[in-house]
């Protein structure tokens, strides 16, 4: 979703490839009590909110059969993990006074794919999303016919899905390294030995977590740029409104995105680049932490853009109660009238 440790839907940004001291020794400063009330009032609105998107985007075959809505899914799914897991596991590390529970490396390694696995796969897809949007308002004819759709739209899902299982489920599982287990610190020190590969390290950090940062921000700025072109060709106004709508969801996704992991990609980048570790230290810490806003708001900005899910979800028991009561009151009238 979500780059972090931030995606997405977490990606996580690893100065860590390069630095491994960054995440060994401690943990962010604010205290643990305010860091689980905030966790844990987002993520159950956060939650139930992907559960109803899920429902209706999956049941609903008018939403289910257009193609933009694919790529909103998958990410929502990918979402889920860091929602369901690594914060639950958060929030049961500060709960057993911090301490990883259960204290064993099979929670460490499944705590390590939600953040990292999951989390990076959803800054992949949402590259991705940024590249289709721009595709889908300026070149639908790529995607015209079956067959075009199926290289265009289809392939580049499956691709991203099969590469970032395979490569998250060897480097975590199957390293080609020993993994060193901290229990007494968030995500067992969200420091997988991989990261200290020269090659898998420098890959993960550079292929997907700045990449698709860059990515995500040159086609928002090609999407602005060539926004009130497209507005002055398209005279239809119904067209005009599906391409709007498509481009305010391109640059909602691209926003919050930009927001939570540009600020981290760049301080880690500025580490591999020869910025001392200690510079910016404290910063990076909070910069970490908030890739879970990432992820727990990401559900909220989608809804946003389906406005017939968001007035079913807020406004359905309210319009109700404002039809019964009219009809009650001619009910009773028609009752004394007979009286």
């Amino acid at each position: 979703m979500f780059s972090k440790k931030t995606g997405t839907d977490h990606s996580i940004n690893n100065s860590n490839a390069t630095d491994g001291t960054s995440f060994q020794s401690s943990e962010i400063s604010l205290p643990r009590v305010v860091r689980f009330w905030i966790l844990i009032l987002l993520d159950v609105p956060s939650v139930a909110c992907t559960f109803f998107l899920l429902f209706h985007l999956i049941v609903n075959r008018a939403l289910r059969r257009e193609i933009n809505n694919h790529t909103i899914t998958i990410l929502l799914i990918f979402g889920l993990p860091s929602q369901l897991i690594d914060i639950t596991l958060y929030l049961t590390f500060i709960t057993h006074g911090g301490i990883v529970t259960p204290t064993r490396p099979a929670t460490c390694l499944i705590w390590w794919l939600a953040t990292f696995g999951f989390y990076n796969g959803g800054t992949i897809l949402m590259a991705w999303a940024a590249i289709e949007r721009y595709i889908l308002v300026y070149h639908d004819r790529l995607v015209s016919t079956s067959h075009k759709r199926l290289l265009v739209h289809y392939l580049p899902l499956l691709i991203i899905i099969f590469y970032a299982g395979i490569f998250y489920g060897i480097v975590i599982f199957a390293p080609p390294c020993e993994n060193i287990y901290d229990y007494k610190l968030p995500i067992c020190s969200a420091y997988p030995c991989y990261q200290s590969n020269s090659i898998l390290g420098k890959w993960d950090f550079g292929v997907n977590n700045i990449a698709p940062t860059v990515a995500v921000a040159v086609f928002s700025i090609l999407l602005l740029v060539r926004v009130s072109l497209l507005k002055r060709r398209l005279h239809q106004r119904t067209r005009w409104r599906k391409q709007r709508r498509m481009m305010i969801q391109l640059l909602s996704i691209s926003s919050l995105n930009l927001t939570f992991n540009l600020p981290l990609n760049i301080l880690a980048l500025a580490h591999v680049c020869g910025l001392p570790s200690n510079v910016g230290f404290e910063a990076e810490q909070y910069f970490y932490f908030s890739c879970y806003f990432l992820v727990l708001s990401f559900p909220f900005v989608c809804l946003y853009q389906y406005p017939d899910l968001h007035h079913k979800l807020f406004w359905r028991r309210k319009k109700r109660s404002a039809t019964v009561r009219p009809s009650n009151a001619v009910v009773n009238t028609r009752k004394c009238a007979a009286v």
